[in-house]
């Protein structure tokens, strides 16, 4: 196996398995080979952990993949044509003879004027700071002696303008500093890790994770307080209901409690803070953040699934009943992708409400992520469905 391919599979199966740094097929790495001329990078919706020698990523010529930023004529195209036209420039730059229908990852250009290694997570610890409003703030202070201090990036529409925008800040900081940075954090967004290997890249992730989860409040350990058998049976009954006559169609229901959900259940301001999606894997995975249910009652929640559908948005597929648990809807393959992303929420919210307030999507930033044709081949490969 080629040297730059191996380093790939080992980076993205160390970091894939740790639900606290990225969710389902979230996130993606890559890596250039040392001559410079290939990138291998991620596939599009395939889980960093299911990475392998046979599947799981692509190969692709480095300078293909950076002349789509560099294209100016792309930037002129109306959006979805544009985005579309990004993601056939990038298959075109594949050269791994694979036979596969799996795309590199949209961000593929992104990585392309980036270190040698890169690791792009969703870490609930690096999510608390970029999704609170004073989050910048605190993150100055926090890597305030780091040689070369982390790069934040104001909020971007994924895709071809996140690309171009993080192009123009990494030639500003390269000239002001002499290297690219190491630590870039996304507004709304996530983490970038960029080194010259994939073990200084995996020793930065673990540092950047342990330095930000040193200023944020954890779930406590052990066992929750257990919940009756019947309690979780007559909730689970009603959202199935309430689902169903909600969103038209039948959908299994699969519930999870633990510590954290314990907890969060018992803030007081739990529901308040269940408002405004925080990140594109939210809005795409788990359609939104989940439904708190203070007294659970079939025609309650399928009104407010009714409203989702009505303004626009897909049903809710988390909901966290006060006293009792979360339940998800979908399938087997999909309901433990919803419960990563809702415990991923909660740790957030939770820790972005004490530093200044949660910062959310937008109306017009979850549009653009609910009508991206990228996101949405995404999830469909995360469900499962063909």
């Amino acid at each position: 196996m080629n040297e730059s391919l191996s380093q790939l599979i080992r980076m993205s199966n160390t970091v894939g398995r740790d639900s606290s740094l990225v969710q389902g097929g979230g996130g993606n790495t890559s890596v250039k080979t040392e001559d410079g001329k290939y990138m291998y990078i991620k596939a599009s919706g395939t889980a960093l952990k299911d990475m392998n020698a046979k599947q799981g990523w692509r190969r692709l010529w480095l300078d293909l993949a950076l002349s789509v930023v560099k294209d100016k004529s792309i930037a002129q195209m109306e959006t979805q044509s544009r985005e579309l036209e990004v993601v056939n420039r990038l298959l075109l730059a594949c050269d791994d003879k694979l036979k596969t229908d799996a795309r590199p990852s949209v961000e593929a250009h992104l990585h392309a004027f980036l270190d040698r290694c890169v690791i792009h997570l969703h870490p609930s610890a690096a999510g608390a700071f970029v999704n609170a409003k004073n989050g910048r703030v605190k993150l100055d202070k926090l890597f305030k002696n780091e040689k070369l201090p982390p790069l934040w990036v104001p909020y971007t529409d994924p895709g071809y303008l996140l690309s171009k925008r993080i192009a123009a800040l990494v030639e500003r900081y390269q000239k002001q500093f002499g290297k690219r940075p190491g630590i870039l954090f996304l507004e709304k967004h996530g983490l970038f890790i960029t080194a010259k290997t994939a073990g200084a890249a995996l020793r930065l992730v673990r540092r950047v994770i342990k330095l930000c989860n040193s200023k944020l409040t954890q779930p406590k350990k052990g066992r929750p307080k257990p919940v009756g058998r019947d309690k979780i049976d007559q909730a689970k009954a009603c959202i199935e209901r309430g689902y169903s006559q909600g969103a038209g169609e039948r959908a299994k229901i699969w519930y999870y409690y633990n510590n954290a959900i314990e907890e969060f259940l018992r803030l007081k301001d739990a529901r308040k803070m269940l408002v405004g999606s925080l990140t594109p894997d939210e809005l795409v995975y788990a359609n939104g953040p989940a439904i708190w249910v203070q007294k659970c009652d079939p025609k309650s929640i399928a009104k407010r699934l009714r409203k989702q559908i009505a303004g626009g948005r897909k049903p809710a597929a988390a909901f966290l009943v006060k006293d009792v648990g979360l339940f998800a809807a979908g399938t087997e393959k999909i309901a433990p992708t919803v419960r990563d992303i809702v415990l991923y929420s909660i740790f957030i919210r939770t820790n972005a409400e004490r530093m200044g307030g949660i910062l959310t999507l937008n109306k017009r930033q979850e549009d653009f992520i609910s009508n991206w044709e990228s996101e949405k081949f995404r999830k469909k490969l995360a469900s499962g469905k063909s």
